[in-house]
């Protein structure tokens, strides 16, 4: 790789995103970031690149100034875009469309207009080809616009008219992710080869990799087992963190959390535990149905004692002013991994045994932060939480930046096509991207 990559990062978060960019080959001029704590983040793992703090719409100037200063006149080869997500996420929907319907919150979330400053700052800079980051519900996310409401995705186009936009949902696992996670990729480009590669074949992604169906010639989607499953013993109440690595560690369960955790058989929730008195196994299991309004509810008929001897089942639940009644949950909440399957989306509540899909396949824990890393393809070399040399981050900043940033894993893999691609010296069967997966 002879060439020098140049790109700009915005809502750059802690920068998770850009160690796709730095094991390109790409070197990241200009970033910018609004919260605090992520910016700490990532000053302290790219102390080279200029990060502009604050909000995007009141820095766009300064960012675009910065950017040009330091291309001195050359191009600007990539720029990394990856707004606010929380406004199009389907994680708290309900919650969301609740407060839409009792009139508490407006229709348009103001996160989701970000994307604006962010089209002023792309045209101004013209960066050879742009990556475009957000959660699959973007597709069908508007906003208003000149007078109109209109998709995002179509506003970018109208905003990138010399540039060739390609917008695709794709499925994190078949990328060789160890993580099922559907999000929107958008690439936008005005290189000339690009151009003339989508033409004749199609696309600009590269082709997928893996599969959950061997049949099809693919390799086998990774599974938790193939990343963790070596990962030294912890438990949620005996021993909580390795003596060896400061991130394999987990919180506390309290003694009722640990009682249906340790009740609950792979591969299910504890909402679905049976008797550990009389051993029926035949209890009703917990379910949920969408309302009339289309929002997802938890039944309330679950039951909390067994259905035969009365006792009381080791499912989630809550004690208020003596009365015990079922904690409101979804089926996947309180659930246990799967061994032979790919994790669950690392989100931001992963250290909690409430999320989804989060306890350990066998272990009476939830994932630790080093397990959520390597799920999330950051090796113990990529990146270091820290606000400063040696000042860890809180375990707030470092769940959430995690939670809301790529795998960089597969953010490099398009990297790298788009760049063979460009240079026309592309060879599907290159395996330097294969030789710095962590778990192969």
């Amino acid at each position: 790789m002879d060439k020098k990559y140049t790109s700009i990062s915005l809502f750059a978060s802690s920068g998770i995103g850009d160690i796709s960019l730095k094991k390109s080959g790409v070197h990241t001029l200009v970033a910018n970031e609004l919260l605090n704590d992520r910016c700490a983040l990532f000053k302290r793992n790219f102390p080279e690149t200029h990060l502009i703090h604050g909000a995007i719409d009141e820095k766009k100037s300064e960012i675009i100034a910065e950017t040009k200063s330091r291309l001195n006149g050359d191009q600007l080869d990539f720029a990394l875009v990856t707004p606010p997500c929380q406004g199009m996420s389907k994680n708290g929907r309900g919650k969301l469309l609740a407060e839409i319907s009792a009139g508490r919150r407006p229709k348009i979330d103001a996160r989701n207009l970000l994307i604006l400053p962010a089209l002023e700052i792309l045209k101004a800079l013209k960066p050879t080809t742009i990556i475009f980051e957000n959660v699959s519900e973007m597709v069908n996310t508007s906003i208003p616009y000149e007078e109109e409401v209109l998709p995002i995705v179509e506003i970018i186009r109208m905003n990138l008219k010399e540039y060739e936009v390609e917008p695709k949902v794709i499925e994190f696992a078949d990328y060789g992710i160890p993580q099922r996670r559907l999000r929107l990729i958008t690439i936008a480009t005005k290189s000339d080869a690009l151009k003339r590669h989508k033409a004749n074949f199609g696309s600009l992604f590269p082709p997928i990799t893996h599969s959950n169906n061997t049949e099809d010639g693919l390799k086998k989607w990774l599974t938790v087992k193939d990343v963790i499953g070596k990962m030294e013993h912890l438990d949620g109440n005996s021993k909580l963190k390795s003596q060896s690595d400061p991130l394999h560690r987990v919180s506390k369960l309290d003694d009722l959390k640990y009682w249906w955790v340790k009740n609950t058989p792979p591969n299910k929730s504890a909402f679905d535990n049976q008797c550990i008195e009389c051993g029926f196994k035949g209890n009703t299991n917990h379910s949920s149905r969408k309302n009339s309004a289309g929002i997802n509810r938890a039944s309330k008929e679950t039951p909390l004692y067994c259905q035969k001897c009365n006792a009381l089942l080791p499912r989630p639940s809550v004690n208020k002013d003596g009365t015990v009644r079922l904690m409101i949950g979804f089926t996947s909440a309180y659930k246990r991994m799967d061994w032979n399957s790919p994790a669950s989306a690392i989100t931001r509540n992963f250290p909690y045994a409430c999320s989804d899909n989060k306890i350990h396949p066998e272990q009476n824990r939830t994932l630790s932060i080093r397990e959520a890393c390597m799920v999330h393809t950051i090796s113990e070399q990529d990146f270091f939480f820290e606000k400063e040399v040696g000042v860890e981050a809180k375990l707030t900043t470092i769940r959430d930046t995690l939670g809301e940033s790529i795998p960089p894993l597969v953010l490099q893999i398009i990297l790298r096509n788009l760049q063979r691609l460009e240079s026309s010296n592309f060879d599907l069967n290159d395996d330097l991207i294969q030789k710095q997966l962590i778990f192969s």
